[in-house]
């Protein structure tokens, strides 16, 4: 009889890869519209910040796209929920 592993731990929880997801979006939104407001009035130093914070948050799309393609090969196409 094979055991399961737990669903996560106190030691290693799983990370709610959907929920990531959905900041990240917000975040790279976020930051866009600051990098175009910041040009837009003349405060070009705020604005290369937010542009370097908006590849930043391409990159960490990037990383979490991965992750969940890997988790639902793992979990043979399972459904998630926003937190999990």
């Amino acid at each position: 009889m094979t055991r399961q592993k737990p669903d996560g731990s106190h030691d290693h929880p799983y990370s709610a890869l959907n929920l990531r997801l959905a900041l990240a979006g917000f975040g790279l939104v976020f930051a866009a519209v600051l990098a175009v407001i910041s040009f837009a009035f003349g405060v070009a130093p705020l604005g290369w910040l937010a542009v370097g914070l908006c590849l930043l948050t391409i990159v960490d799309l990037i990383v979490i796209t991965r992750r969940r393609r890997e988790r639902a090969r793992a979990d043979h196409h399972a459904p998630h929920s926003l937190f999990e």
